[in-house]
């Protein structure tokens, strides 16, 4: 069985990510990219869907973990009554010159003897498919199905043995003894790579943590909780695919919203809305060469007919990400179903628009210069807006019901109308300027009219509905309505009706239980890491930075033992909850660190003029 979703640790070489337990075991891997088939899926099933463990032998957790340093070399040492032993888990990048993907596991005796055990299951396309594993050495085995194959390879003085379905192994270490083990990933038709040798790891190792240590030595935060914000940039880092500059959601798919239920969807992807919040956290962190990337994919991602922009975007710009059930895979904590791709690649969602302008008006104002081309790309975005801003939508949680006309969706088509007229004064697109301030105009008198509340004192979900939504915090931050508007004030005095032990959900009433009517999928869910986030950022934007703060420290806590987050968490188990580790939570503790906290040192690095091509 998985272990609970906070017991994972992420290691990851900026093309794809492993998830590595308390016990020692890889439980997730897809290669070579984040969305690739798993070859590793023991996370959302049974061992015999994939792992690869290596622990002391009858010890199930670790004594204690952490990442050495500022970097994603992971050490997780175990107390045993006979020893201590420490096993370094890394993925070297493959941007410092690794041709492919590999997990490398060194065991390190501190203390004493332990008696390691190893076993390795592989099991491509997500679990289904044992492949032909068989060994070429006593310490090298190849397993090989269809186009893909993995091999293991390990250090001197262990004998692997192989069966059809797994390769194990058991060796003793002493003080000072270290042994060396890789799992790389290639083509099936590729030949295999050479064993690596001890001092070839050793030196891999180097390599690694000086990439880590020396990204991580241009970050700029110097406020209180840096080291969260620092681990937070790192694992954003992590889920940015290279080559490309996008950055997933997350590096896992269909970890339950709750456990048991059927709200689990796959997060390997690149979605639009998160771009604004992930540009404005890069930026603030000193990431500029990842920011520069990311607006990058995002304008290649988007480019074409208006018509066609999706939510939700592959690695590398893919757009066809047809969503499938895999009824083989039992579930995490039997939570079906398990799914591959994402079906909300279709969905008609009004506030990407707002979302794609306002992270072109955040580029520009960072001093990024545009291209012509994507100065018509914005034209175009507005015209097409301009003629389906007053239809409904699915909307910002992905509905999977009836289309609505819902507040966060208007309000970001505002933003889009807003932000095209401040580019259009920069960029001299004047001819267009008095219809995107019509629209803006209309728009905002719309919202205030339909999307206010008087009986309720806030902005509702959508037009006419009685309950509130996380997403109404975000007006003042936006620049909807300033922070001392009454309206304001009043929507975050109502945000208490999701309060759900100090975190908030989404959206609903938490003294009905926090039922969803939006869909049939029925249940609920834990609360929101990345909404409650945004509460403490407006408690700070209204006047309420004591409770802000007190706010941003508890979400502090439910981190994990090595400073990630999840997508939700449950405060009555105790417990996190969904994809794991997600971006936005990460980005949300950036910006809410920044706001509460931001130096003036930032304030004077922050770009002051706008840069045009």
């Amino acid at each position: 069985m998985a272990g609970r979703i906070e017991d994972y640790a992420l290691v990851g070489d900026l093309e794809t990510a492993a998830l590595i337990g308390t016990d020692g075991s890889v439980d997730w891997w897809c290669a070579p990219r984040f969305d690739s088939p798993a070859c590793l899926a023991a996370l959302l099933g049974a061992p015999d869907h994939g792992r690869w463990i290596l622990a002391p032998v009858g010890n199930a957790r670790c004594t204690r973990r952490s990442y050495r340093g500022d970097t994603l070399v992971l050490d997780t040492v175990w107390e045993t009554l006979s020893g201590t032993v420490r096993i370094t888990d890394f993925m070297p990048p493959r941007c410092t010159g690794e041709g492919a993907p590999r997990i490398v596991r060194v065991v390190e005796g501190i203390a004493g003897r332990v008696a390691v055990r190893g076993e390795l299951r592989v099991r491509f396309h997500h679990g289904s498919i044992v492949p032909w594993t068989r060994a070429t050495d006593r310490r090298t085995v190849v397993s090989v199905a269809g186009p893909d194959a993995v091999h293991l390879s390990c250090g001197p003085g262990v004998a692997l043995d192989v069966t059809p379905d797994r390769t194990s192994c058991e060796f003793t270490v002493t003080a000072g003894r270290r042994v060396a083990f890789v799992l790389g990933w290639s083509p099936s038709h590729a030949p295999a790579p050479p064993p690596a040798s001890p001092a070839d790891i050793a030196a891999t190792l180097r390599r690694t943590l000086a990439f880590w240590d020396g990204w991580a030595a241009a970050l700029r935060y110097e406020g209180p909780a840096r080291e969260a914000v620092i681990r937070s940039l790192l694992t954003l880092k992590a889920l940015t695919y290279a080559p490309t500059g996008g950055i997933v959601a997350a590096a896992t798919t269909s970890l339950p919203e709750y456990i048991g239920g059927r709200r689990n969807w796959d997060y390997r992807f690149c979605w639009l809305r998160d771009s604004t919040f992930t540009l404005s956290c890069l930026l603030r962190g000193g990431c500029r060469g990842e920011a520069l990337a990311w607006a990058d994919w995002l304008l290649r991602a988007v480019a074409g007919d208006p018509a066609d922009l999706q939510p939700l975007y592959g690695v590398e710009g893919q757009r066809r990400l047809p969503e499938t059930l895999a009824d083989w895979l039992p579930g995490y904590e039997n939570s079906r179903p398990v799914r591959f791709g994402n079906a909300a690649v279709g969905q008609f969602q009004l506030d990407i628009y707002g979302e794609v302008l306002s992270t072109v008006y955040s580029a520009v104002r960072a001093g990024i210069a545009l291209a012509p081309a994507a100065w018509d790309l914005v034209a175009s975005l507005l015209e097409y807006l301009g003629e389906r801003w007053q239809e409904p939508d699915e909307g910002i949680w992905e509905v999977r019901g009836p289309r609505r006309h819902f507040v966060h969706s208007k309000v970001m088509a505002w933003v889009a109308a807003d932000r095209a007229v401040r580019l259009a004064r920069v960029a001299g697109l004047r001819g267009s300027l008095a219809r995107w301030q019509a629209l803006r105009a209309e728009l905002h008198a719309e919202i205030c009219a339909l999307g206010w509340s008087e009986e309720q004192g806030s902005f509702t979900q959508y037009y006419g509905s009685r309950q509130v939504d996380a997403t109404a915090l975000l007006i003042p931050r936006l620049g909807f309505l300033p922070a001392g508007d009454p309206r304001v004030l009043g929507t975050v005095r109502a945000m208490e009706r999701l309060d759900d032990h100090g975190f908030l959900r989404r959206y609903g009433d938490v003294r009905d239980g926090g039922t969803h009517d939006l869909d049939d999928l029925g249940g609920t869910e834990g609360s929101f890491v990345a909404c409650t986030f945004w509460y403490a950022d407006a408690l700070a934007m209204t006047g309420r930075a004591d409770e802000a703060r007190t706010v941003f420290e508890r979400l502090l806590d439910v981190r994990n033992d090595v400073g990630l987050l999840a997508e939700e968490w449950d405060p009555v188990a105790g417990r996190q909850l969904g994809n794991m580790p997600q971006a936005l939570s990460h980005v949300a503790l950036v910006n809410t660190a920044f706001t509460l906290y931001g130096t003036r040192r930032h304030d004077r690095d922050r770009p002051r003029h706008l840069a045009v091509a």
